[in-house]
């Protein structure tokens, strides 16, 4: 309703429940309604990409060796209700019982209940959780050939990888230990466990997960990386990567083995290198006159001057790393130097260096921004964390990997589905998605036995999920 303003005169919207509701009484007892229509369509899209058939044939859980008989049984329907589950935002055991409520259970069969899938979970051991990781990958494969995510990996595919420590509370969580991390740019100590995500990305496609492994809170960050980094190349050939393939990664994993499992692979490297003594020296011998200033993306010009606000600049130098070990590798040595602004005060101008390896052909400049791009991992960290990944829910550690390995299950679901709504849906964040394209109500009817949905009127996002819906592969008849 609108309601005049009296200091100013202006008419101003104001939203406000009719009078008559004041007195409206509110009961939970419609079971033809569904809270997440957007599950339909992603879940062909599920069976599309091939997930039930390799839980079917990967998935081996002994029922003589289970803790509960019947825990094991049917791990296609449980996992698969496990992930729709998180892809409607749960992100603890209890909230998958939101696949349960109003019509989802006659729109689609098989569904569990938070208690068994919670039951299941504990029955997993390492093995299982390695048995769900190549399932992650096989499926991902069967993502890009389905619904072009990806876009241009033919041309050329770009591999991040970084840790993120999840905090725990409590004593009853396997492997937490105290870990490093930031908070508001400090180092901290905090208790918790520390899973290590490796991405693939495009130029035009936005990143997916290929990979990912809960350790233990105190595993240095680099713990596992070759192991991790040689799986998501293979990954990624698998996935249509016929051109090239570069690895980045921060200090953490400039190290002897993580450049050898590239080199071995056939991939090239963007790793950051720690300023050791022989670095050090690398980089003061670099002349004056090699610094060159680099413009990145979206850069500021001062428009008097027409110089670059930024200060940044970047030269090259030929360097042998891992000297000392048995697999010396010779590459580009790139840096870039940027004004220490806490000493300007100095009489000669401070320099902050900032120094990585690489073997890309690309020119000094290009290689420098290509390799600060690698921060695009964050985004994949924040949206899992987010997401499904809030929370570590068991108290065994086979259980808490298992849940992370489906949290990449659905992110790369939700980035598959935004790609085949299109437009800005195809680089949004996976709130947004679960927003646009799943939260959606309708309402279940069966005109003529023939199952319908009944969506709201005038809803923002309508065209994306009909894109999304038309996509999918055989979806029940829309209203």
């Amino acid at each position: 309703m609108l309601r005049p303003e009296s200091s100013s005169g202006r008419k101003a919207l104001e939203v406000k429940l009719p009078d008559a509701w004041s007195r409206a009484g509110a009961w939970f007892d419609e079971a033809n309604l569904v809270s997440f229509a957007g599950l339909a369509p992603l879940l062909a899209l599920v069976e599309r990409a091939g997930l039930s058939e390799l839980i079917d044939a990967k998935v081996r859980i002994n029922p003589t060796a289970t803790k509960v008989q019947s825990a094991g049984v049917n791990p296609v329907g449980k996992l698969t209700s496990i992930i729709a589950g998180m892809a409607c935002g749960a992100d603890c055991i209890d909230d998958l019982d939101v696949i349960r409520s109003g019509g989802m259970t006659q729109l689609f069969t098989g569904v569990y209940a938070a208690s068994t899938l919670g039951q299941f979970l504990r029955e997993f051991t390492h093995g299982h959780t390695l048995q769900l990781a190549s399932i992650l990958r096989a499926h991902l494969v069967g993502l890009v050939q389905h619904s072009g995510l990806l876009p241009g990996i033919g041309d050329r595919a770009v591999i991040d990888i970084d840790s993120l420590l999840r905090p725990t509370f409590g004593h009853g969580k396997q492997g937490a230990s105290f870990g490093h991390t930031k908070l508001a740019g400090k180092q901290v100590l905090r208790r918790g466990l520390s899973p290590l995500v490796t991405t693939i990305s495009t130029q035009r496609g936005a990143p997916v997960i290929a990979g990912i492994r809960l350790r233990a809170g105190k595993a240095n960050s680099g713990k596992g990386a070759p192991s991790m980094i040689s799986e998501a190349i293979r990954t990624a050939r698998a996935a249509g990567a016929t051109g090239e393939i570069l690895v980045r990664g921060d200090s953490a994993y400039g190290t002897s083995p993580v450049v050898t499992a590239c080199l071995r692979a056939g991939a090239r490297f963007s790793v950051v290198l720690l300023k050791t003594r022989p670095v050090l020296a690398a980089i003061a011998a670099i002349p004056e006159h090699a610094w060159t200033p680099v413009i990145y993306p979206g850069a500021v010009i001062d428009p008097d001057t027409g110089e670059l606000i930024s200060d940044a600049e970047v030269a090259e130098a030929t360097f042998t790393a891992f000297a000392s070990t048995a697999t010396p590798v010779t590459a580009r040595l790139v840096v870039r130097r940027v004004e220490d602004r806490a000493r300007s005060d100095e009489l000669f101008t401070v320099w902050r260096y900032h120094p990585f390896l690489t073997n890309s052909t690309e020119p000094t400049a290009q290689a420098d921004i290509t390799h600060r791009q690698h921060a695009i991992i964050e985004t994949v960290l924040s949206d899992i964390i987010d997401g499904p990944l809030a929370h570590l829910p068991s108290g065994q550690f086979p259980s808490n990997a298992a849940w992370a390995i489906c949290t990449a299950i659905t992110h790369n679901l939700l980035r598959a589905a935004g790609t085949l709504a299109g437009e800005r849906h195809a680089v949004a964040r996976g709130a947004t998605l679960r927003r646009h394209l799943i939260a959606v109500p309708a309402r279940l009817a069966r005109p003529q036995r023939r199952p319908a949905l009944h969506l709201p009127r005038h809803r923002p996002w309508r065209e994306p999920w009909t894109r999304l819906w038309t996509s999918a592969d055989d979806p029940p008849a829309a209203a």
